[in-house]
């Protein structure tokens, strides 16, 4: 019997885990993954971005998170001597249209607590000469990780202290009474007395398999990138980003430097017709089936039907992703990228067909199911860690 199972190897539970250790090191910790190694979905997929908190409403939990967590990554990282690097990017408006919402944005970042500064245009092209933008904000705080290396860096920390990491061990059934939890895989039987849900992209799954019914449902949008072949990332010195569209919920194409050197460009934002498909070919029935006959869906695509349809526009057509890359940077070419890596974005929507903008978590009698860990999670993750081990850390009844 362990005190505490934890579903899903991303860099949310690895975090759990380790903070439940880090507060009572005589605790028995398991943590189930069902791929072959950690980090194999969102977290490895990751652009790699520490986010400084600027984009998030004041007071949400995104907003708290990722300030602190920007700060607690770093801090990880430094002690542990994972490869980091606190660079600041710079938000961009390419013309006056942008002005408003960037002036906006300028106002957030402030009363969330950062230090940002406003850019004119010669001050932004000292900061990066190719960049076309009249005016922008510049967010020190922000850096580049890989995040994958950060996940192993915590499986290591995990183990000595004693945890329990399982792989290649997928959930096929979950049976919670008021004292304790059983967790059934493809090969064995766990028990423990608390079940933490950190599946990411399976997260209402294991939800509904506990016995829990959620007005929201996990969507997966593929976010595809292009890189910037080698001898033209002079064109970018660190993070590039557009002002965001206020109604739309994400970032839209920017540039990033990656901690080994490599800029994506990048990325769209399209339905994945498969939870963990990381390719237009990939498929799967019943993922798109309960995509299909969702209300929400529909009801979202119908709000955003004109967005889009460029964002797919975009991911068949590599001369219009060109185009959008070269509002922030007119020197790029077609020629100058080749494709890169995509990610999957687990996003919660609801039956009104609203996307679930926070973090959400959902309590049952001896679980908690983290069922919408949006960006910025990967930043935020040692401080979602943090929370969820003060929430559950429950006195030792046996």
């Amino acid at each position: 019997m362990h005190d505490y199972t934890i579903i899903g190897g991303g860099i949310v539970g690895l975090s759990v885990a380790y903070n439940l250790l880090n507060n009572n090191p005589n605790l028995k910790v398991q943590v189930i993954e069902k791929e072959k190694e950690v980090a194999s979905h969102q977290t490895g997929h990751n652009s790699g971005v520490i986010h400084s908190g600027i984009y998030y409403k004041p007071g949400s939990y995104k907003a708290k998170f990722a300030k602190a967590g920007s700060e607690s990554m770093r801090a990880f990282c430094q002690e542990h001597d994972v490869d980091v690097d606190i660079c600041g990017k710079v938000i961009v408006a390419t013309d006056e249209s942008e002005l408003t919402n960037l002036e906006n944005l300028y106002e957030r970042g402030r009363t969330n607590g950062l230090d940002v500064e406003l850019l004119d245009e010669k001050q932004l092209k000292e900061i990066e000469p190719h960049v076309n933008g009249i005016k922008a904000i510049r967010v020190p705080t922000a850096g580049i990780v890989s995040y994958k290396h950060v996940s192993e860096k915590l499986t290591e920390l995990i183990r000595v202290s004693g945890g329990d990491i399982h792989l290649s061990e997928e959930v096929t059934s979950i049976v919670e009474s008021n004292q304790s939890v059983t967790v059934r895989t493809n090969n064995k039987t766990y028990h423990s007395r608390y079940l933490i849900n950190c599946a990411g992209l399976q997260s209402d799954r294991i939800a509904k398999m506990a016995g829990y019914h959620l007005d929201m449902k996990i969507v997966p949008f593929r976010g595809e990138y292009y890189k910037l072949k080698p001898e033209k990332r002079y064109l970018v010195n660190n993070l590039i980003y557009p002002v965001p569209n206020p109604e739309f919920p994400f970032l839209g194409v920017h540039f990033t430097r990656m901690i080994d050197g490599e800029v994506d460009a990048g990325p769209n934002a399209v339905l994945s017709f498969k939870r963990e498909g990381y390719n237009k070919t990939d498929f799967n029935a019943k993922d798109l089936s309960e995509v299909l006959t969702y209300g929400g869906f529909w009801r979202i695509a119908r709000k955003y039907m004109k967005t889009g349809i460029g964002e797919m526009v975009r991911s068949y057509n590599k001369d219009e992703f060109v185009k959008s890359l070269q509002r922030l940077i007119p020197e790029v070419q077609k020629e100058d990228l080749v494709k890169a890596p995509s990610g999957v974005r687990a996003q919660a929507l609801t039956v009104e067909g609203k996307m679930v903008d926070d973090f959400h978590l959902v309590n049952g009698k001896c679980s908690l199911h983290v069922c919408n860990a949006p960006s910025p999670a990967a930043t935020a993750s040692l401080e979602i860690g943090k929370e969820i081990a003060k929430q559950v850390l429950v006195p030792k009844t046996s």
